[in-house]
């Protein structure tokens, strides 16, 4: 059975991430022993966003389209407004995604980033969460959204806001650790 201090984790963003929502899943799975590389879409460092206005930078470890699924346990994507609707439209980003779910991978997504789910195909017929601002846009892709902390479907870990991120975190460790997940198609 695989633990989380064996796991390799992708955790794949762009500018305008939610600050928390990097910062907090990416420092506690690496303080639980996972290694975890940020990808982004042009493999520099972003800058997140914090209350009303731009955060601390994330130096990023590689480029989103140079990355390889097969090198990884989990996926995990962080929220904010501006992050997952600039990467629900980048091909390579979109790639990935159905490349984690097809290989029964984890897949993990806050607040905006099931954005990103919904654009890959990957939600259709499953359970799901979101920040509430885009309850309609997971609905309209098939997903039955639920009013909860935190929604595992076959892997596929959803939370809805930055104060649910601890139970996020303890869902992703949980789910990784239980190895790859068969899935039906969505």
């Amino acid at each position: 059975m695989p633990v989380i201090s064996d796991a390799k984790i992708l955790l794949i963003s762009t500018h305008g991430f939610e600050q928390s929502e990097l910062e907090f899943p990416r420092d506690q799975l690496r303080a639980k022993g996972a290694k975890l590389h940020v990808a982004t879409p042009v493999g520099n460092a972003i800058k997140g966003w914090e209350g009303s206005d731009w955060g601390r930078e994330a130096e990023a470890d590689a480029k989103i389209s140079d990355v390889s699924v097969e090198d990884y346990d989990a996926l995990v994507i962080p929220g904010g407004q501006i992050n997952p609707d600039l990467l629900r439209v980048d091909e390579d980003v979109l790639e990935l995604v159905k490349a984690f779910h097809d290989q029964g991978k984890t897949i993990a997504a806050v607040c905006h980033a099931p954005w990103v789910l919904v654009e890959a195909g990957i939600l259709k017929g499953r359970d799901a969460t979101s920040y509430h601002s885009i309850k309609t846009d997971v609905i309209n892709a098939g997903a039955a959204w639920k009013d909860e902390a935190v929604v595992v479907d076959q892997g596929i870990i959803t939370s809805r806001q930055p104060g649910d991120l601890k139970v996020f975190v303890s869902k992703i460790v949980e789910e990784i650790e239980e190895g790859a997940h068969r899935r039906k198609a969505a």
